[in-house]
């Protein structure tokens, strides 16, 4: 089955049992815990309602640890990417780049490299969204977390 066409605007990774199931069912959690901890304060509701805290923390750690490790390979990749595509110049400035820029600029494509980084680099292009917004023919990332 072939991958959908990715854009600025449709580029999100969706976990639908994640971001629409458990997330959802432990907000709800949290909120009827801590109703009960209101109506009846014991110090099993309050344990619960601990636990119920923890339980919710824990879900944004597991999706945080993954993304971040990602985050460290995008990094790595586009490095060795731009020792191919980038003139020496900007070569040697690799460095200044942030992580958040890398992981923008992945969505270029090798023709667009040079003159995004040079833009990154020098101000123009602030943020990851002004970036992605900038990039004309996007590669598609279709291997996220």
């Amino acid at each position: 089955m072939a991958e959908p066409i990715q854009s600025y605007k449709s580029h999100a990774r969706w976990v639908p049992a994640f971001h629409f199931f458990v997330l959802p069912v432990l907000l709800i959690n949290a909120i009827v815990s801590a109703g009960r901890l209101i109506r009846n304060p014991s110090g099993m509701t309050a344990w619960g309602f601990v636990v119920t805290v923890a339980l919710f923390l824990g879900m944004f750690l597991l999706r945080g640890m993954p993304l971040r490790a990602q985050d460290r390979i995008i990094r790595l990749e586009e490095r060795a990417r731009f020792e191919r595509l980038l003139p020496g110049d900007l070569r040697g400035r690799v460095g200044e780049l942030s992580t958040a820029q890398f992981i923008a600029l992945r969505f270029a494509p090798d023709d667009e490299v040079p003159d995004l980084t040079r833009r990154a680099l020098d101000g123009e292009l602030k943020t990851q969204a002004d970036i992605k917004r900038a990039i004309k023919n996007w590669r598609p990332d279709t291997l996220r977390v």
